[in-house]
């Protein structure tokens, strides 16, 4: 069996983006792009992987700190494909090249391939040699000059079969695509926060959570229970569909703002408020508050 992990980086996300695996100080591949993000590093670690270890029957045990990774390729890809790869909203699948050569490179391995969840930064010898390459790599991207590529994997038809796929179109951020439309207000791209922490690209993404969520943040769960930043970080993940509606939008100073908002779903529906605010030109959450209604 072979035992690895992948990682991403990305300084900016977007912007310098790196990926890597890792199976020991001998097997390892690492590359990048100018531009790029997190999830983008994380998906390209897994995929070149993948095409490395192509000629070869061994069974494979990949480590992801990265759920958006593991979900979309265990889970997700199936309905994408039936909906020619469109998410259930009907919007397209980000990262859908790298997505399509996933899913071409784990056709007849499915049941050799296992993805283990693992906690980042927590100590894990793999998960932590391939994070250290993944983020020299967008480092090196960042000067200028191209990263270590690694030795990769021994008798792979070629070093990165995987470069072919080339830099995928970047993700969106929430506010792309406007043209000459007006800037959206404050309290527009706060809403926008608000509902891309619902998404399951976001909420299965640990970095993209932590960098909408203040240093400081708390909640008070439907349940009373108070969750730090840690908490939610620890167990976030993917969540069922629910419905969101804005009920308003309150500017408390000249960087913060009280959000109130409803959520739905078949068995109950949820009053909620977050404080959002903005450091360093960059909104955050500082805290949130959930009550079910009668």
């Amino acid at each position: 069996m072979i035992i690895a992990a992948a990682d991403g980086s990305a300084l900016g996300n977007p912007g310098p983006a790196g990926w890597a695996w890792y199976v020991d100080d001998t097997c390892w591949a690492s590359g990048g792009w100018p531009r790029g993000t997190n999830n983008m590093g994380e998906l390209m670690a897994v995929l070149d992987l993948l095409q490395q270890t192509a000629h070869l029957d061994d069974e494979l045990h990949v480590f992801c700190d990265s759920k958006y990774v593991i979900d979309s390729v265990t889970k997700w890809m199936p309905g994408w494909k039936r909906k020619g790869w469109k998410k259930s909203d009907g919007k397209p699948v980000l990262n859908v090249e790298l997505m399509k050569a996933l899913d071409a490179a784990m056709e007849g391995r499915r049941d050799r391939v296992r993805f283990e969840w693992v906690k980042g930064h927590a100590g894990h010898e793999l998960n932590e040699a391939a994070d250290r390459r993944a983020n020299a790599a967008a480092s090196a991207y960042q000067r200028g000059v191209a990263p270590d590529a690694g030795p990769g994997f021994s008798g792979s038809s070629t070093a990165h079969p995987a470069a072919e796929v080339g830099q995928v179109e970047e993700e969106p951020d929430l506010f792309s695509g406007l043209g000459e439309e007006p800037a959206p207000t404050d309290e527009e791209r706060v809403v926008a926060l608000e509902r891309s922490l619902l998404t399951d690209e976001v909420r299965s993404d640990r970095a993209a959570v932590a960098a909408l969520l203040h240093p400081d943040w708390q909640e008070v769960g439907r349940s009373g229970r108070l969750w730090t930043r840690e908490d939610v970080l620890a167990e976030i993940g993917p969540m069922e569909q629910v419905g969101f509606e804005v009920l308003s939008t309150s500017r408390l100073g000249a960087d913060s703002i009280l959000l109130l908002w409803r959520t739905s779903t078949a068995e109950r529906s949820t009053l909620r408020s977050t404080l959002w605010v903005r450091s360093g030109g960059q909104w955050q959450a500082r805290f949130h508050q959930g009550t079910d209604e009668p």
